[in-house]
């Protein structure tokens, strides 16, 4: 599947506002997609589409860094600390936190799981949290197609 057709299967689920923060959404508008990993979108289109089958939110009310942020964003300028790297997926578009509508975040990572070779890609996801992260950022000396951290 190319860039473009994973774009328009994945606008049937989810508006650019819900993938970008604000501030990328206001320079860039509907060209925000062009921040999005390739390899991040098509997962979420198999994870909203053929794994779990149910709504997904990404952004929403008054939360708007859940999926990409840019060095405006509050959760970035919060790390002021010179040692401390903030290299989140979140920052180069390859993550997003999302909310299932009717699953808990451990109910979708088991499910997502159980239906692992489903994904055009390996992918990380965040364990013990209420939100579902996952995340595509390539992981050195593994083969495991789902990395929890």
């Amino acid at each position: 599947m190319t860039r473009k057709e994973i774009i328009k299967h994945l606008q049937k689920f989810f508006s650019i506002e819900e993938l970008v923060c604000d501030h990328t959404l206001k320079q860039w508008g509907d060209r925000s997609w062009q921040f999005l990993d390739t390899d991040y979108m098509h997962c979420l289109l198999v994870i909203r589409r053929d794994i779990l089958q149910l709504p997904m939110v990404c952004n929403h009310g008054e939360s708007h860094q859940r999926g990409l942020r840019c060095n405006l964003c509050q959760i970035c300028k919060d790390k002021t600390d010179q040692d401390q790297l903030y290299l989140s997926t979140h920052r180069f578009g390859k993550g997003g936190d999302h909310t299932i509508k009717g699953m808990t975040a451990e109910q979708a990572r088991t499910r997502i799981k159980e239906q692992k070779h489903l994904l055009p890609c390996p992918i990380r996801m965040e364990k013990g949290v209420n939100w579902l992260h996952f995340d595509v950022l390539d992981q050195y000396g593994t083969d495991d197609k789902i990395i929890e951290f």
